[in-house]
């Protein structure tokens, strides 16, 4: 039998909503293959257990934009630049996928060893780092000291919040969809200045 394209991606699709909902613990086979519209047995056909669906809708949405936000959070870029960069791929990524946060957030409190590992990274290298760049910059009077714990938290809450939280914001000010993406965009310029301005020692 051909793997056909159009199924693949109708299982993907099905998968994605089912896992968002549920995570991975919680999916069941047969649910995703009656979203789908295909029977069990050709499910199986395409992806041989629930592991490894979960694998491909895992590397399709995660798969692209963290190891770019890990790869610049570890390198030698300044500070305000990784916060820049940080936001930008963030706000980027979920507007792309708007179930991502719910994702993130199902399998970081279902899974959060086993989220990490298929992940790929090493998060204590890229933490070092920063922690070591945060005390660099106090000690030379640019900025206070600052935990590295609550640096990232800031800048991670102050991105994935609104996005988690998004029917609430849209019926609190009365927005569509299109106005919540507009002004996350515009949130890409703001939340790096509001984090800087937070640290940075005032002359």
């Amino acid at each position: 039998m051909t793997k056909d394209s159009n199924t693949e991606q109708k299982i993907k699709e099905a998968a994605e909503q089912i896992f968002v909902k549920k995570g991975l613990t919680g999916a069941r086979m047969q649910e995703i293959a009656d979203l789908a519209g295909i029977n069990k047995a050709m499910l199986h056909y395409y992806y041989r257990s629930k592991d490894k669906l979960f694998e491909a809708i895992f590397i399709e949405l995660i798969g692209d934009f963290v190891p770019k936000i890990f790869g610049a959070m570890g390198s030698d870029l300044p500070i305000d630049k990784k916060v820049e960069h940080y936001v930008n791929e963030i706000i980027s990524a979920m507007t792309t996928h708007p179930e991502l946060p719910l994702f993130i957030f199902n399998e970081l409190r279902n899974n959060p060893k086993e989220f990490i590992n298929k992940m790929g990274i090493n998060p204590g290298g890229m933490l070092e780092k920063i922690d070591a760049q945060l005390k660099e910059e106090a000690e030379a009077g640019n900025i206070r000291p600052i935990p590295v714990h609550e640096f990232m938290i800031n800048m991670a809450s102050m991105c994935v919040f609104p996005f988690l939280a998004k029917p609430m914001f849209q019926g609190m000010f009365k927005v569509d969809e299109a106005t919540f993406y507009s002004i996350m965009e515009m949130r890409k310029k703001s939340i790096p200045e509001y984090i800087m301005n937070s640290i940075r020692v005032k002359n």
